[in-house]
């Protein structure tokens, strides 16, 4: 196991300790559920945020075994098909999985007891404009999209570059999404704070 195996076993472990230890908090310190997947939704939107969160589930565990450079693979071997291994793409892979665990754990720290997987129709928090959340309306989308390209970097391989493609085009998609839920929701204060920050990053 070398350096960058080590990165990508570190990065899927951190990523799930903290949405644990965040969830297992809000269960049971505040007494909140934070776990809203599919709550309120039907037909396409379920079906797309189900299968959004398990293409996640399935990413994760082809990055281990890549990682563990395990024989066994989900995917077909056509799709293990080499695009570039050069050491200063793996080198920025790395850069970008770790600035991106930087925005998540600033997303995290920020969100207080707000943060929610999915969308909480019935016991929504406070909306967060403050912290990492000044610079960016979607900081952990941001640390998504910078994970999955990172992993593809390291790789180089055909699946981990559908899989980033995929992954920013569905959570774009999401985004837009959840802009209208949460206008819907917290109506002119979202709709000022949507006009000086911006979806991804800047003002």
């Amino acid at each position: 196991m070398n350096f960058f195996d080590f990165c990508q076993i570190a990065s899927v472990t951190i990523f799930l300790l903290i949405i644990a230890g965040k969830a297992s908090y809000l269960r049971l310190s505040r007494q909140i559920n934070p776990i809203a997947i599919a709550g309120g939704k039907k037909g396409f939107l379920l079906a797309v945020e189900l299968i959004a969160f398990s293409g996640l589930v399935v990413w994760m565990v082809e990055v281990l075994l890549y990682a563990f450079h395990s024989r066994f693979r989900i995917f077909p071997s056509p799709l293990d098909t080499q695009l570039i291994s050069s050491l200063p793409a793996k080198l920025i892979g790395v850069a970008l999985i770790i600035l991106g665990i930087v925005i998540f754990i600033l997303a995290f720290i920020s969100f207080g007891d707000s943060w929610r997987v999915g969308f909480d129709v019935k016991a929504p928090g406070a909306l967060v404009t403050s912290g990492i959340f000044a610079v960016s309306r979607n900081p952990i989308y941001v640390f998504l999209d910078l994970w999955f390209f990172g992993i593809f970097l390291i790789n180089g391989t055909l699946i981990f570059l559908i899989f980033a493609v995929a992954a920013i085009a569905v959570q774009h998609w999401q985004i837009l999404q959840e802009e209208v839920f949460l206008l819907r929701l917290y109506g002119q204060p979202y709709q000022d704070y949507r006009a000086r920050v911006g979806r991804y990053v800047g003002w």
